[in-house]
């Protein structure tokens, strides 16, 4: 039913070749005895292996860091989202390498990014057509990444996308984003192939059911604690909760998050990834002299609140975009797009609070596209297209829908239309190709690490209140959340200034979430032979 991959970390001291020659047969031993279905591996992969360990131990910087990706690259091939990820943080570290002096950050790194733990189980569920019953399969998959802060920790994703890589990758943003909150949280992330499009209530329901079966073996609140992502709610949170409790024959509360206030739910869990993008947004604004790009006539009480009068393009509809749309409009900004797969939906000069109720309703309760809304008042739809590709004017633009979904030539039309802050509300929104571009152009730019960590700090807060045996109120979670939010800003922002890179947000935040595992690791004995 399930299959579960070990995957042992690999070590080694920095500027040993002898130790590196070691640790290269010892890996070509694993390679033919301790897994016999890869006996048959080409000696010329070992060799290449070899030689990508040697790299890393000496040489330049860039040759050391690109010896690091050379491995990570043949243990994980064509898997390219994950790899993007991995370069991302990879390169943007070069600064930390430079000066790392007795210590192996690099050497740290080719372990961290290797997940601890691969699981991959069937995950079967049937539609119910006009012809009768089909029955699907698809594969569940649960990366624990990284428990070195705390129990693998990160969302479920049930799209059609989903694969290995995109589940890894997103395990591996989960390290940094979960170490940056200052929580007792490890990385980890799963999900399945399924479009929930289209889908009756009792189809969701069974297909949930399927994949906690798979799944409940290695979850629990000191293990791993999953929540929701794309296309996991409250509703497909509840239905595997259920299913949790039957297989188990008893109650846990803590050992899934993004659960109903009614059964142990945290208030404003729904709403803290979009709100904490906007916290951590104005943390940002408060900080960075910006009023130079406003005419005279929409400067008035922008010292009071920094998103006044700002024009803020936000892409997607779901949970993270609704929320950060209800808060910019609740501070005075004025929120001028949302999208859908379906295309995207524009106001030149903002929603109003009634349409963006409308939104609200037509994406929670009728599961509807924007399209529908494409005859209110000083709405435009475009069909096929997204948020990016519109080339509309804005001060900010908060991209909260998927990965990549803003290309070079996307970061091109934010650069004409005015944009100068970018702070990210999904996970790797941009490409890498087109953040090198934004960082020239614009001059906030906050990575989805840092921006949209607000969803997993309150999902530990609600982890907190079950253990504690405690419901919190609204208020006492937003004050938690925006502290939280406000520390993440400060410390990605110290991490910057110290390596003398002012506003080098996207450095301060990887340096500062590596640096912290970096350090659990060295402290309990991982980085010593």
């Amino acid at each position: 039913m399930f299959s579960v991959r070990m995957i042992r970390p690999l070590f080694f001291v920095r500027n040993s070749p002898s130790l590196v020659q070691l640790l290269s047969f010892s890996r070509q031993q694993e390679c033919y005895f301790r897994s016999p279905g890869r006996r048959n591996r080409a000696p010329g992969s070992l060799v290449r292996f070899s030689h990508s360990l040697a790299a890393m131990a000496k040489g330049s910087t860039d040759e050391r860091i690109e010896g690091v990706l050379s491995s990570l690259k043949g243990r994980h091939p064509g898997q390219n989202e994950f790899m993007q990820a991995v370069e991302e943080v990879l390169v943007s570290l070069k600064p930390l390498f430079e000066k790392q002096g007795e210590e192996d950050y690099l050497g740290a790194f080719n372990a961290i990014a290797e997940p601890e733990r691969v699981i991959k189980f069937r995950v079967q569920y049937p539609t119910f057509g006009a012809d009768g019953v089909e029955l699907h399969t698809t594969t569940g998959y649960r990366v624990q990444f990284n428990s070195a802060l705390g129990p693998y920790k990160g969302g479920l994703r049930f799209h059609p996308s989903v694969s290995e890589s995109i589940i890894k990758f997103l395990g591996f943003e989960q390290i940094f984003k979960n170490a940056l909150t200052n929580l007792p949280i490890g990385g980890g992330k799963g999900g399945c192939v399924f479009d929930p499009k289209g889908k009756t209530d009792s189809e969701v329901r069974m297909l949930c059911e399927n994949f906690m079966k798979g799944l409940y073996r290695h979850i629990g609140p000191d293990l791993d604690v999953p929540a929701g992502d794309i296309g996991v709610g409250g509703r497909e949170i509840g239905y595997m909760y259920g299913e949790y409790v039957r297989l188990r024959g008893q109650p846990d509360m803590g050992v899934l998050t993004g659960k109903s206030t009614d059964f142990g739910g945290s208030k404003l869990r729904p709403e803290a990834t979009g709100y904490g993008l906007v916290y951590i947004t104005l943390e940002a604004l408060k900080k960075y002299n910006h009023y130079r790009y406003l005419p005279e006539d929409r400067r008035a009480g922008i010292a009071q609140n920094c998103f006044k009068g700002l024009k803020v393009l936000i892409s997607g509809s779901g949970n993270v975009a609704q929320f950060a749309a209800e808060k910019v409009m609740e501070l005075g900004g004025h929120v001028c797009s949302f999208s859908d797969s379906s295309g995207a939906l524009s106001s030149n000069d903002g929603f109003t609070k009634d349409q963006l109720s409308e939104l609200f309703h037509l994406k929670n309760v009728k599961r509807g596209r924007l399209s529908a809304m494409s005859s209110g008042q000083g709405l435009q739809y475009h069909a096929g297209t997204s948020v990016w590709q519109l080339g509309l004017n804005c001060d900010v633009a908060l991209p909260c829908a998927t990965q990549n979904e803003i290309n070079l030539e996307g970061a091109k039309n934010l650069a004409a239309g005015g944009c100068w802050c970018v702070a990210e509300g999904a996970n790797m929104p941009t490409t890498n190709e087109a953040v090198d571009y934004l960082k020239t152009k614009v001059d906030i730019y906050i990575p989805a690490k840092a921006a949209n960590a607000g969803g997993v700090a309150t999902s530990a807060l609600e982890m907190a209140q079950n253990s504690a045996r405690l419901f919190w109120s609204s208020e006492e979670v937003d004050e938690k959340l925006n502290g939280i939010m406000t520390n993440i800003f400060a410390t990605a922002y110290k991490t910057a200034q110290d390596f003398d890179r002012p506003w080098d947000l996207q450095f301060g935040a990887n340096a500062a979430g590596f640096l912290k595992v970096y350090k659990a690791y060295k402290a309990m004995g991982y980085l010593k032979f």
